[in-house]
This record gives structure tokens, sequence and C-alpha cells, in this order.
């Protein structure tokens, strides 16, 4: 039986809330008002061997007379293995008509996800490999800021701030080549007292080494749980590259719970899309899976 709008936007609500608390910095919001979502899913939290990225978008009928529009990205999912695994979200659906069904999507993806972990172990030569192309990727990088090389490294991008409960966010944004240039934006950042006064200054970057059809990325909370590898998580979804997106946050001394994500991620996404950073959805999902070199820095906090 089909529900009012009212209802079916109360019961999205909650199964969002409810997908945020349970998977925490697994799952990113992509575009709120449009009610877009990923999720990273893979074998392991601590080690993991096999990944795929869910990406949802909620249709106003969901969860009463119609599913979640989804797509299923990973560089290995192809063929009949995709087939598969779409026919068992398909299935949970049909099982489940009018019930909120993305945490059964999540854990069949997952159990997949370990099903072919067991089966299947990458040899240590394919290790090998990969860790040898992450250095010569890095060092290709490092050439391209030789004096022989110059870039514009300090051609900022200011976003508008956003304030919520006396809290203000606001992006900044600089194209980036290499890694030795991002310590340079950072740098000429904290020359500004008010940046540099934040309380959280947030920031993420992916460098693609044309090569090895790589990435170079990383990403920092400053403090802000959880907040660089959700900023980065966003780069990626929206398939960006050589760039830096810095988010700073002034605290107003109310807590914001999860909202707090909500502003940082939608003041990096309109500075990218403002700065046409950002390619269209499909060349996006085409890009997602592609090897890339990641390493975090998580702390923990919030204020």
């Amino acid at each position: 039986m089909a529900e009012g709008d009212a209802g079916s936007d109360q019961r999205q609500n909650e199964e969002i809330e409810a997908m945020a608390a349970i998977y925490g910095e697994e799952w990113c919001v992509i575009d709120d008002c449009a009610k877009i979502f990923c999720i990273r899913i893979s074998d392991d939290i601590d080690d993991p061997k096999w990944t795929l990225c869910l990406q949802v978008m909620l249709p106003n009928e969901y969860p009463g007379t119609a599913p979640p529009i989804y797509q299923l990205n990973a560089p290995w999912l192809k063929g009949q293995e995709r087939a598969d695994l779409s026919n068992s979200l398909e299935e949970i659906y049909i099982q489940n008509i009018g019930e909120s069904i993305l945490y059964l999507w999540v854990e069949k993806i997952r159990d997949v996800l370990i099903q072919k972990s067991q089966m299947t172990e990458p040899g240590p030569d394919i290790k090998k490999k990969t860790e040898e192309e992450d250095v010569e990727c890095e060092d290709d990088l490092i050439l391209a800021c030789q004096p022989e090389n110059p870039v514009k490294a300090l051609d900022f991008e200011i976003s508008e701030n956003q304030t919520d409960r006396r809290s203000t966010f606001q992006a900044h944004l600089a194209p980036v080549v290499c890694p030795k240039q991002v310590k340079m934006v950072l740098a000429k950042l904290y020359e500004n007292k008010k940046i540099a006064s934040a309380t959280h200054n947030i920031y993420a970057y992916r460098i693609y080494c044309e090569d090895k059809q790589t990435f170079l990325q990383d990403c920092e909370d400053d403090g802000e749980t959880a907040a660089g590898g959700r900023l980065l998580h966003l780069m990626e979804i929206l398939n960006v590259r050589n760039v830096m997106v810095v988010v700073s946050r002034w605290y107003g001394g109310i807590l914001l719970g999860p909202d707090r994500f909500k502003h940082i991620n939608n003041c990096a996404r309109n500075i990218l899309v403002e700065r046409n950073y950002t390619n269209s959805p499909e060349e996006s999902s085409k890009a997602l899976g592609k090897n890339k070199k990641v390493k975090k820095d998580k702390k923990r906090s919030e204020h």
C-alpha cells in the first residue's frame, strides 16, 4: 500500500540516520536534497582485500512502492558476478516490499565479498607489483613540482560561508599535482589568521598519475572525527583529480552531531561544481574503483 509523502520522508530519514550510525565513515552523503548516498563495503574492516561502493538514490515512493535506484561500483565486478549480485539485491527487495532494505543490501554485499575473499587471495607477486607502481607514481608526481615544471599551486578559490547554530563552514580549493604542492597550499592558507584560528581545517586531495593510471590521495581530519575520510570519499565519487579542498570550521559552542558532515561535504561539493572539477554522474561511476593510494590519519572528537 502506497504511503503519503510525509510518511515516506519520515521513514527515509529514520533509515538514513540508522545507516549513518551503523556504518559511520563508510556511509557518505553525496547529495542530501536528492537523497543520494554511497557506502563503501569491504570484506574486512581492518584489512580489506575486496571492496565495493554501493551508490543509492531514494525515490519519493521508497520504501512504500518503489526500490532504491542503485549502482554497484568496483573494478573487478563484471559480467556474471555483477548480474548475480544485482539479482540477489532485487530478490531482497521483492521479499521485503514496503520495508527498509538498505541494511539488508549492504550486508548481502558484504557476505559476497567475504566469500570472494575466502575463495581468492592476491598472490605476493601481485601485491609487490602494486606497491612498486605506487612508489613510481609518487616519484613521477614529485617531478612535476620541479622548477622546470611550474604550476599555479596557490591559485585559491573560496566558497561562501555556511552557518548553522553559530558554527561556520567555508571551503578553500587549490589545484595540486604533487605532494609538495599540498604542503605549500596548507602553509599559504595558515598565513591567513582567520583560517589559522579555525577549530578544524579538514582537507583531502586527489592527484592523478597519468602514466600509471592511479591516484595519489590522502586526507586529514584535523580533530573532526572521520571528516577527512568522508571528504575524500565525496571527491572519489565525484571523480575529481589534481585538486585539494580544505574545509574550515569555526566551532560556535553547540554540538551539531552528524549535521557537521553534511555542511563539510556540501561546502566541498559546491566549490568543486562551481569550479568545474566534477564529471557527469555516468563518468564518475565509471571512474570509481581505479587503483589509488590512500593514507588516512584519523583523530576523534567533535568541537
